[in-house]
């Protein structure tokens, strides 16, 4: 094909692709109007796609060197867009600047187009027009926001877009233990977790029944919900099965979620780590349908409390998980240094009665930097999970009567049969 057919061609492609975007948009922008008198819009289908078109245009004459066209053109049609908000103000008092400004967006996506940035400009412009679509169901979950969630929102976004990118990606402090980059990211991602986690108990609520808060519960802290269930069962005794299903499965959770933040440090770690934790969770899972089966005739009593997660995104939450973290790894070095394979062992079980998350990211930071073997490292992962596997049903019992806390420890009991098959079949392999 001649070189100046060629250039051709991809001068349409783009100008096709400015042309679409500007479709799209308008697409979206017309639906929205389609009640209104024709005089009562101030822009529709043809209307977007001749702005998508004519930001395509303009960026391929303005060229390379271009800018400045670009920025004159943009700054005439944003003149015209104003002029057509005014009008568009004279027939409605309560209207929105949304379609002068998707207007500007739909220019500036078009030059993208007209100089060759196809991807970004349409995967823009489609979220652009998903923006403009779901108008009334992000306006209902602003309503639906109370402001410590929005609070939540926000720390989340400091402690992961603000904090994380300043932080040294590089070992410091004592026995060089401590990865401040590493470590943070490890904080971003369980406190990511546990808002998912709120938030889904929040969509799903505790009137959905105890096995949905449970499964999302986990998400959050399987053994937060293991003692809201037994302060239930202590409330209501009545439904004891229902109560040990939800704890279960809450604890069926643990086990992916130990391996998506394994898989974040070391994803050959967290492979081999697939299979104990994989077949615990399988029995959790059989434990769960077996009391949830036996349970579809229990009724909660009268008055009994309904089960709720706390907020989980506090930044005092995070700082305190970044501190026992820092522990935890600084601990699990000088254990693997001096004490070698039975220190880090006592350190994981005692752990994981706080938390699994934590000496789990540790042990498997200190895999990577070569601290400790595979093998040793999948024990101390193995050990603290059953440490926490043990203690759920232990509190249960106390907290909740053996009712409910007997039913919750044979499951917990099938997991570590389960878990250790498992293993066992893991080293078979090798």
């Amino acid at each position: 094909m001649p070189a100046d057919q060629a250039a051709t061609l991809l001068t349409l492609g783009r100008l096709a692709v400015a042309l679409a975007i500007g479709l799209m948009i308008g697409l979206e922008r017309g639906w929205e109007q389609r009640e209104r008198h024709t005089v009562q819009r101030i822009a529709g289908l043809r209307t977007f796609g001749a702005i998508g078109l004519l930001g395509g245009v303009v960026a391929h004459v303005a060229g390379a060197n271009g800018a400045a066209l670009i920025a004159a053109i943009g700054f005439a049609l944003a003149v015209m867009v104003a002029a057509g908000y005014w009008r568009e103000s004279e027939f409605d008092r309560d209207v929105s600047l949304i379609t002068s400004v998707s207007a500007l967006a739909t220019y500036m996506l078009g030059a993208l187009a007209g100089r060759g940035e196809l991807l970004v400009a349409s995967s823009s412009g489609v979220v652009l027009a998903a923006l403009l679509g779901f108008r009334p169901e992000l306006h209902e979950m602003v309503r639906r926001i109370d402001r410590a969630e929005l609070l939540a929102t926000f720390r989340l976004l400091l402690i992961s877009v603000v904090m994380l990118p300043v932080l040294p990606n590089y070992e410091v402090g004592p026995w060089r233990a401590i990865n401040p980059y590493g470590l943070w990211w490890m904080v971003v991602l369980v406190a990511g977790i546990s808002y998912v986690g709120y938030f889904a108990t929040k969509i799903a609520g505790p009137e959905r029944g105890v096995i949905a808060t449970g499964v999302f519960g986990g998400l959050a802290s399987s053994t937060a919900v293991a003692l809201a269930m037994a302060h239930q069962a202590a409330a209501d005794a009545a439904i004891p099965r229902l109560l040990a299903a939800g704890a279960t499965v809450a604890s069926a959770v643990m086990g992916p979620r130990m391996l998506m933040i394994v898989a974040a440090v070391s994803p050959a770690l967290a492979l081999d780590l697939a299979w104990p934790l994989s077949a615990a969770t399988a029995a959790a899972l059989i434990a769960t349908a077996w009391f949830a089966w036996g349970g579809e005739n229990e009724r909660p009593a009268a008055g009994a409390q309904a089960l709720a997660t706390q907020n989980p995104l506090d930044l005092g939450m995070a700082i305190r998980f970044g501190l026992v973290l820092t522990a935890i790894l600084i601990a699990a070095r000088v254990a693997s240094i001096y004490a070698g394979r039975s220190g880090l062992f006592a350190v994981a079980a005692l752990s994981g009665l706080i938390d699994v998350d934590a000496i789990s990211l540790s042990v498997a930071t200190i895999f990577v930097h070569g601290g400790a073997s595979r093998l040793t490292a999948i024990g101390a992962i193995l050990i603290a999970a059953a440490s926490n596997t043990l203690l759920k049903p232990t509190l249960a019992i106390a907290v909740g009567g053996r009712k409910f806390g007997a039913r919750f420890m044979i499951a917990s009991l099938a997991m570590l049969v389960a878990g250790t098959l498992g293993l066992i079949a893991l080293l078979r392999v090798e």
